[in-house]
């Protein structure tokens, strides 16, 4: 006899008078799952991911590298070419209500009933999903997305901005296990990006799995667990964010010198140093895991070439600095 599993579950479970202890639970399974359209473009090729329960996973990549088609597909807008997708335990393409039913989606396209109100277009998206009325949980959503005030006003008169937090409100009307957001604070306010990403931590917090996708690579970096790098229809990497820094992260030395200089003397010419701000300063790079950084002989060498030394800082690679040096590996 099999038994499913599914989220929101305590450490310990009974099943047939027998104690399992809670393992970590894989919120959303993808197996080699391809998209090709006609004409022959594919969209995606190949991808795999497993993400669990509570995660928060950032997917990063530039304009059509196939991260809306893959979200798409995964909540069924989209039809794959082959592959499997399992959310919650349940095939999104022979179980697709039990699947749908767990997911939140905020796409990128604002698409409302312009002639609705704020509350019925939320209470109307609870109820597709089947879920009892519960006008306590609406009014937590509305207020937490600072729309209680509009409840009553139509959609038609809302502010762009005021429009995003309605199709949030949206995803999060049927209480998913899993919520996608897809660019969703493009081109909004600094205070809707503030109050989305604390509301991101409170879901987090109750167990709900992220998806998101952004091109402000700073969110990803303050809040995923995760980081995904998709190019081309094809998932290069899938790493720990702490983990991808550490591994692809190089740190720079950089050397304000007293006096400019028009170019680097000989005796310097072995250190992979670069001559910037007009002769003002060095940056030397460094890898943090070698044995040796080579400074502490660099700065001897800078002393002996007659170089007077008038500052020194440490810089460290950025998320955005991975991410552009993999996108253009791939390119190349």
């Amino acid at each position: 006899m099999q038994f499913r599993l599914l989220v929101g579950q305590g450490a310990w479970l009974m099943t047939m008078g027998l104690k399992i202890t809670a393992v970590e639970c894989t919120m959303l399974e993808i197996t080699d799952l391809k998209k090709t359209y006609e004409g022959g473009f594919e969209a995606l090729k190949g991808v795999s991911l497993s993400i669990h329960e509570g995660e928060i996973i950032a997917l990063l990549g530039p304009n059509g590298a196939g991260k809306t088609t893959l979200i798409s597909t995964i909540c069924g807008i989209t039809t794959s070419s082959s592959g499997q997708i399992k959310v919650g335990g349940f095939c999104v393409e022979k179980e697709f209500r039990a699947a749908r039913s767990l997911i939140g989606l905020v796409p990128q396209e604002i698409n409302l009933e312009p002639f609705e109100t704020v509350m019925n277009t939320v209470k109307f998206s609870r109820g597709l999903f089947g879920k009892r009325r519960d006008d306590a949980y609406i009014e937590s959503i509305l207020r937490k997305l600072s729309l209680w005030e509009k409840r009553g006003a139509r959609v038609m008169e809302l502010s762009g901005g005021m429009k995003r937090r309605v199709l949030i409100a949206k995803a999060l009307s049927h209480e998913p296990k899993v919520l996608f957001l897809d660019e969703p604070t493009a081109g909004v306010d600094v205070e809707l990006r503030k109050d989305m990403w604390e509301i991101v931590e409170e879901l987090r917090a109750s167990g709900v799995t992220i998806i998101l996708t952004t091109h402000y690579i700073e969110e990803a970096e303050a809040i995923a667990d995760r980081i995904g790098v998709i190019n081309k229809g094809q998932l290069l990497l899938v790493e720990e964010k702490a983990a991808l820094m550490a591994r692809f992260g190089q740190k720079q030395l950089r050397i304000e010198l007293q006096d400019g200089i028009t170019d680097l003397p000989d005796s310097l010419a072995a250190y992979d140093l670069t001559l910037e701000e007009g002769g003002a300063s060095l940056v030397y790079a460094y890898d943090t895991k070698a044995d040796r950084t080579g400074i502490t002989t660099l700065l001897s060498d800078l002393a002996s070439a007659g170089l007077v030394l008038r500052d020194l800082q440490t810089e460290q690679s950025s998320l955005e600095d991975i991410f552009v040096d993999l996108v253009k590996e791939e390119q190349s």
